[in-house]
């Protein structure tokens, strides 16, 4: 099978030849970082952050240690960057999502829900906050860039939202950072409930019903005085 796979002696020039050794190295070279970013999401889910060596990234990245070193200054900027890189899809995705719909609260609600069930459902990032709770004792620097650059960017943009919906009469006025915090908080929950309590589930947890009964609940709580139940709805 080798044989048949490998080119022979006669053919590899005009191989060679067909594909530009500078192209292709210049496009492995743009997709090295994101390789690497891979790899070691893999080795943190099944090691741990203070477990995991630089070693054991460049092994599964299938590149030298050296390699990662281009890019990377340290194992800390490593998974602040695969943080970022989570945090810069879906804060982009919530923008547009609130841009979209910044007259239907409801609607807006029920579309950033989906994107954390497809995280949950589909993304191996959802293993970053355990990594961060399992580790902040012994890594403070993490536990503070994950406030400042996940926590406290997301909680800014969702409180807007919520606070000009109340400006406009369809919540309650309440502090809308404490809302905030109330509406991700079974998100949270569910992220660790899928990478810490889910394995040992007999029957899947079903993330869809629990999202949707928790923003039914919220929201009729949530309703200003006076407006019936189809009003809430609507927002």
């Amino acid at each position: 099978m080798d044989k048949i796979l490998a080119p022979s002696a006669a053919v590899r020039p005009l191989v060679e030849k067909a594909a530009p050794p500078g192209k292709t190295w210049q496009r492995r070279k743009q997709a090295r970082p994101g390789e690497i970013l891979e790899a070691a999401l893999t080795v943190f889910a099944e090691k741990g952050f203070s477990a995991a060596r630089m070693e054991d990234i460049a092994a599964k990245a299938g590149v030298t240690k050296g390699t990662i070193y281009l890019y990377f200054e340290s194992k800390e900027e490593v998974f602040k960057s695969l943080a970022r890189q989570h945090v810069t899809d879906t804060l982009s995705k919530a923008t547009d999502i609130a841009m979209l719909h910044k007259d239907s609260l409801r609607a807006m609600l029920v579309d950033l829900i989906e994107i954390v069930i497809d995280k949950l459902e589909n993304s191996p990032m959802t293993i970053l906050p355990k990594i961060i709770i399992a580790e902040s004792g012994n890594f403070p620097e993490l536990a503070r860039f994950w406030r400042t650059e996940v926590i406290d960017r997301s909680l800014g943009l969702l409180s807007g939202v919520l606070a000009q919906a109340m400006e406009r009469g369809e919540l309650r006025k309440l502090p809308p950072d404490y809302v905030a915090r109330l509406y991700v908080a079974p998100m949270i929950m569910g992220m660790i409930w899928k990478t810490v309590i889910g394995p040992t589930d007999a029957v899947p947890f079903d993330y869809r019903t629990f999202f949707t009964l928790h923003l039914d609940i919220m929201l009729n709580g949530l309703r200003p005085e006076g407006r019936n139940e189809s009003e809430g709805h609507a927002a």
